[in-house]
């Protein structure tokens, strides 16, 4: 699984295997189901579904790898639109990470294989793009602590209008100006007690805080990490139980939403 959202209803959309998104209820039902390999054109093609988001308008962005698109997908599952993603070399597991619909409708595509940032208009105009950087290091293969890349998972933009990305097997996060330089670097043991390791999930927080996703990172170290922007560790979670030494996503729900999941789940 490689992306996840809780709904304003309170279900969750979530992976259904490579090619197939669905939504399920807190009891686990599947309400709906959008899957690739059976949608018009698609039949026979190797296609992975990394990333998706339920929109205001009741659609469904869902970025097909392999076939190199974004579509959007009504409560039918019928595509509504769809723009092709600039990848030079489409793979099915590589072409795109996390993929966000930013209010202006623009898409912000994590490329991993290309190791990049790019952010597309509606149209599949590339506005932006940025290299993810290594930084005078050699790559080295792996998923933990000892490798090194810059297969960049996710990224938002930022209330004061930069983008965040997390770097992947950069182990890092970077904060970047829309001209492109690197204001905030948080870099893999900058958190004191704390190694990073293939760095996924972000969120910023009201107060201004961040939630990093910090996966394939070992039983000695937390799974998600709150930091302050001075890069001090607020809280630390970790459960290698439940989840491995995998948990690539993860959503930290705090406030109003919280307590009306709580309601929700109270109510089964």
């Amino acid at each position: 699984m490689h992306d996840l959202q809780l709904l304003e209803n309170g279900n969750i959309l979530v992976n259904n295997g490579w090619p197939k998104v669905m939504e399920v209820d807190l009891k686990g039902n599947t309400v709906w189901e959008y899957d690739s390999s059976k949608t018009e054109g698609n039949a026979g093609k190797k296609i992975e579904i990394h990333a998706f988001q339920r929109l205001p308008n009741g659609n469904t962005m869902v970025a097909e790898s392999g076939v190199s698109r974004i579509v959007e997908v009504d409560t039918q599952g019928n595509i509504q639109s769809s723009i092709p993603l600039q990848v030079a070399d489409p793979h099915p597991h590589r072409d795109t990470r996390l993929v966000r619909v930013l209010d202006n409708g623009d898409y912000l595509v994590c490329h991993e294989g290309e190791e990049r940032v790019a952010r597309y208009t509606s149209a599949s105009e590339v506005v932006w793009n940025y290299k993810v950087p290594l930084f005078d290091k050699e790559p080295a293969d792996g998923h933990g602590p000892e490798a090194y890349g810059a297969k960049t998972f996710s990224a938002i933009v930022l209330k004061n209008g930069n983008y965040l990305i997390a770097t992947g097997n950069g182990h890092s996060v970077l904060e970047v100006t829309p001209d492109q330089y690197i204001v905030w670097h948080l870099s893999q043991n900058k958190i004191s007690g704390v190694t990073l390791a293939w760095v996924t999930t972000l969120q910023e927080l009201p107060n201004g805080n961040l939630v990093i996703g910090n996966c394939h990172a070992g039983p000695c170290n937390p799974q998600i990490v709150e930091i302050t922007r001075d890069k001090e560790l607020v809280w630390s979670w970790k459960n290698l139980t439940e989840f491995g030494n995998a948990l690539s996503n993860s959503l930290v729900v705090e406030g109003e939403s919280a307590r009306k999941l709580h309601r929700q789940l109270e109510a089964l």
